[in-house]
């Protein structure tokens, strides 16, 4: 029973975000919402100058609706003596509160998107201020973790369930604004965020059906599906940017899915390109002045590092999903025999 309600919710979040980008692309140029390029990028970025942005809306309004329908649905129609009876308590704080989570980044990335279109320039909110906004809304979704009964405990292949302590939280607070920003990171070429974060979504999908959390689950599929009707008007070349509203709540959604099932520590692996991509850019920034002017890439995050050694937006996107898929299958053998 609930292998459907996962199912539609992928459905109705592709179907969803799809359709609303037939009336939001068109919405988005008559307003004149247009993403300003960042000058010290790729130079042949600036053709997409005025492209529109905070597209993000389209799968965030897919993935929300998808999740309000089917998960009330999962839970009144589940058989009270199933074994696919959802654990009512946790589990439910955990998929509603990080959809929540999610929904506070977004919040974050249309204010930080909305400065930068009314300015008409490429910075918005500046980082004090986003940090600030990022660490309340982590807060509140560990508070509410922690209301649930979540004391500490976290999952580790071949250790089993591990007691951090006040380790825990000062190590998921950190975590989740780190991921958060990483994910926002990678959104720097067309359809390289939707399609990584569509393979993140999956492997988390199939782990948490492995472990037979189901709204987990759903919540994986309806990101899945998301990010996979998102691409339809973002693949290269892309009608409409996610912009930060877009990035900001994917990366709070991967974080969710991490959360959702006890292993957080699966965020290394399972999302070891946005690992890859802000490591990039602090090992740029710290190689930059301590060489006095030197860099270690041609330009960070990585993804335009490779664009300036020739490679297109489509293999950059091909040859990181693929880095993705397998690290994902690697992830999910250490939850099958890790445990």
């Amino acid at each position: 029973m609930s292998g459907i309600w996962i199912l539609l919710a992928a459905l109705i979040s592709f179907a969803v975000t799809a359709l609303l980008g037939r009336w939001m692309v068109p919405f988005l140029h008559k307003i004149n919402f247009g993403q300003t390029i960042r000058e010290v990028g790729p130079k042949w970025h600036q053709k997409k100058n005025g492209t529109p942005t905070m597209g993000g809306f389209m799968f965030i309004i897919g993935i929300f609706l998808a999740c309000a329908i089917c998960i009330p649905m999962m839970y009144i129609l589940a058989p009270e003596n199933s074994n696919e009876l959802i654990l009512r308590n946790q589990t439910l704080t955990k998929a509603v509160g990080g959809l929540l989570m999610a929904l506070g980044f977004g919040a974050i990335g249309f204010l930080d998107d909305y400065i930068k279109v009314v300015k008409k320039r490429n910075l918005g909110l500046n980082e004090k201020q986003k940090l600030i906004l990022q660490f309340l809304v982590t807060a509140a979704y560990l508070a509410a973790l922690y209301l649930s009964g979540v004391r500490g405990v976290t999952k580790i292949p071949f250790l089993g369930a591990v007691d951090l302590g006040i380790f825990f939280w000062i190590l998921s607070f950190l975590g989740i604004v780190g991921i958060v920003n990483a994910v926002n990171f990678t959104d720097g070429l067309d359809g390289l965020n939707a399609s990584v974060t569509f393979w993140v979504a999956v492997d988390f999908m199939l782990i948490s059906g492995w472990w037979k959390i189901y709204n987990i689950s759903l919540l994986a599929a309806a990101a899945a599906g998301g990010c996979v009707g998102f691409l339809i008007w973002n693949f290269n070349p892309a009608k409409v940017f996610m912009g930060d509203t877009g990035s900001l709540f994917l990366g709070g959604m991967v974080c969710a899915l991490a959360f959702g099932i006890d292993m957080p520590i699966l965020l290394i692996t399972v999302g070891i390109i946005y690992i890859i991509e802000i490591l990039s850019v602090v090992l740029q920034v710290s190689y930059f002045k301590l060489t006095h002017g030197k860099r270690l890439f041609k330009m960070a995050p990585i993804h335009h590092h490779f664009e300036m050694c020739g490679w297109s937006e489509v293999k950059v996107c091909g040859v990181f999903s693929l880095v993705t898929i397998l690290f994902g299958a690697a992830s999910f053998l250490l939850v099958i025999f890790g445990f």
